[in-house]
């Protein structure tokens, strides 16, 4: 079964690993330099940028049945990114005839379709093959990794299996009771037709916005259960002509030249977000005239004003969510979903309503990756163990005191809330092209964070965070651990994050030794993973 059609509920991150297959013979077992989880956007960069340094010893095991992440896993109806396009790739790979200023998904995922084969990165890509565990080596200096197919060996092991990959569904009273059908957007149910259905949208956040206007046309009733709105700034995307195309296409200046204009604006927004979130009180003035003039009814208006300071949660860009939710067969419960009874839903402040079907558009584990609890370190401690009391914290939000040799793209602190992922992704790059340098010089095996290093950053970081919108702003969101903390963003701009991971500096570092290598021996049985059907 395919990612989009798969109806189960991703395992929590406070379960073990799915049980893995037999036990392989030793002529499945095989050694590799490199080991990346994850065929997105970080783990696909990564191959490039190996494959453009003359290194063709790594593979990139990849769970699903084809590459592409969140891009290809989330397609939900109306899903686009909120990064203009021209920024929304890599700079090292530009693409010409991005047919939209904002791309919906399916041309991103063809995008990075066709950089894994422009660059050569196809034969490295093992599809359909979840790593269930990986256990540092210390004897050996090397990790020991069990897949769903197989075991292998690696020097180095890189987790680009990001934040946006597991969704999240809520644990709501009566939810196995419902008769209809459930399913979560990043998981859509193709084979459900929501034509002349009574639905129930859970959640207000990016997915959900364009969700809304995509199935209000064709669905009977459309139930909004909110429990905190959203700012909304209008969309400001369009067609990319044929002229501009030839023109990004033949000559190669204009086409940086719309980059770098995109990442200048964008860029000039990250002071207001960290350093002077009072400036966002005027930003939101744009935000109001787009409600007021979308929204004629003052009770419904009221309904979707937010009542904390933009910037605080995810901005969100739609043109058509506010008038999709005027329509006579919409409505908006400002309350959230509390319970669920056969096929009847409830939500916190009593109303009830009967449906068909629920979406949740209820986000991923980002506080707590679930890869977190197949990793384990010198210490024989998960990741999510090292995390569980102090929240998510690595160097350079790349690698983790204890975990030699592990890499993580998209790691503890390094999102954004103004600009483009890939930006910090590329950074990430660089930084782990120059940890591989020190790992080629003579006698080092590997490099393990200092802790005092890793702690020296973290406390900066989280000083910085103090003075940020997210911190400031008066709302909860999905940035924050259940003890409060952001253990999500970075914040600064991503011009200080690209400095800051440029080279790899070895004094952060304890350099250890290489050391012998026998034949790699099995892992202990992992333990079964329950799982929850959410889908009928």
């Amino acid at each position: 079964m395919s990612p989009r059609q798969d109806p189960l509920t991703p395992p929590r991150a406070d379960t073990p690993a799915p049980p893995p297959n037999p036990e392989p013979d030793e002529g499945t077992r095989r050694h590799v330099r490199i080991a990346i989880i994850g065929a997105g956007f970080g783990g696909i960069g990564l191959g490039i940028r190996l494959r453009q340094a003359g290194e063709t010893d790594f593979v990139i095991l990849e769970r699903a049945e084809d590459v592409g992440g969140t891009w290809r896993d989330n397609t939900y109806p109306g899903c686009a990114c909120d990064v203009p396009s021209h920024l929304y790739s890599f700079s090292f790979a530009p693409k010409a005839d991005w047919p939209r200023s904002f791309s919906g998904q399916p041309h991103i995922r063809a995008y990075l379709e066709e950089v894994t084969d422009r660059f050569g990165v196809r034969p490295h890509v093992e599809t359909g093959n979840e790593v269930l565990e990986a256990r540092w080596q210390a004897q050996h200096a090397r990790w020991l990794v069990r897949t769903s197919r197989t075991e292998l060996t690696c020097d180095v092991l890189v987790s680009a299996a990001g934040a946006l990959a597991d969704p999240s569904i809520p644990d709501i009273p009566g939810l196995d009771s419902f008769t209809g059908r459930v399913f979560h957007s990043a998981r859509w149910d193709h084979d459900y037709d929501l034509a002349g259905k009574r639905v129930a949208m859970v959640g207000t956040g990016a997915s959900a916005i364009q969700i809304v206007p995509s199935i209000q046309p064709e669905v009977e009733r459309l139930t909004l259960f909110q429990r905190t709105p959203a700012w909304v700034i209008p969309r400001a995307d369009r067609a990319i002509s044929a002229t501009e195309r030839w023109l990004y296409r033949n000559l190669p200046l204009t086409r940086r030249a719309a980059r770098a204009g995109i990442y200048l604006t964008r860029e000039a927004m990250v002071g207001a977000f960290v350093r002077h979130p009072a400036l966002l009180r005027l930003a939101s003035v744009a935000a109001r005239t787009h409600l007021r003039r979308a929204i004629e009814d003052p009770r419904l208006r009221a309904k979707l004003t937010p009542d904390y300071v933009m910037g605080c949660k995810r901005i969100l860009l739609s043109n058509d969510y506010y008038p999709a939710l005027t329509r006579p067969n919409a409505e908006v419960i400002a309350s959230g979903l509390a319970e669920v009874r056969a096929n009847t839903v409830i939500a916190a402040d009593g109303t009830e309503r009967e449906v068909d079907a629920i979406i949740f558009g209820t986000g991923f584990h980002t506080t707590d990756m679930p890869i977190a609890t197949r990793l384990h370190g010198s210490r024989g401690t998960t990741l999510a163990e090292e995390w569980r009391e102090a929240g998510m914290r690595a160097l350079r939000g790349t690698t983790v005191a204890g975990f030699p040799n592990l890499f993580l793209i998209v790691g503890p602190n390094t999102g954004l809330g103004h600009s483009s992922m890939i930006f910090m992704i590329e950074s990430q790059l660089n930084y782990v092209m120059s940890a591989l340098e020190h790992l080629s010089s003579p006698g080092v095996a590997a490099l393990d964070p200092r802790p005092d290093a890793q702690r020296a950053w973290n406390e900066t970081l989280q000083r910085r965070m103090g003075r940020t919108v997210w911190s400031l702003g008066g709302c909860a969101s999905w940035y924050l651990d259940p003890k409060g903390r952001n253990t999500t963003l970075w914040p600064a701009s991503t011009l200080r994050f690209r400095a800051e991971t440029r080279r790899l500096d070895p004094a952060e570092y304890h350099l250890l030794p290489s050391r012998p290598r026998p034949e790699p021996a099995a892992l202990p049985p992992a333990v079964p993973t329950p799982t929850v059907e959410v889908s009928r």
